[in-house]
């Protein structure tokens, strides 16, 4: 549903089920700001999920950064 345009809180109200990784993603996202650490797949997924960027442009991003 991400990968058709449709935002989270959306997806989020019209599911019956957990949508398992949401919360760790956000708790996660945090923890590696805090501790300073480099975790570009988290920080592509946590833009996708909660700064509505769309997914083709996350995964653009991420297969085409400087790479250390």
């Amino acid at each position: 549903m991400l990968g058709k345009g449709m935002p989270l809180d959306e997806i989020l109200s019209s599911m019956s089920m957990v949508a398992e990784g949401v919360v760790t993603t956000k708790s996660i996202y945090h923890l590696k700001n805090k501790l300073n650490v480099q975790m570009p797949i988290t920080d592509e997924i946590y833009q996708v999920l909660f700064d509505e960027k769309p997914p083709a442009k996350a995964i653009i991003d991420l297969m085409t950064r400087d790479l250390k």
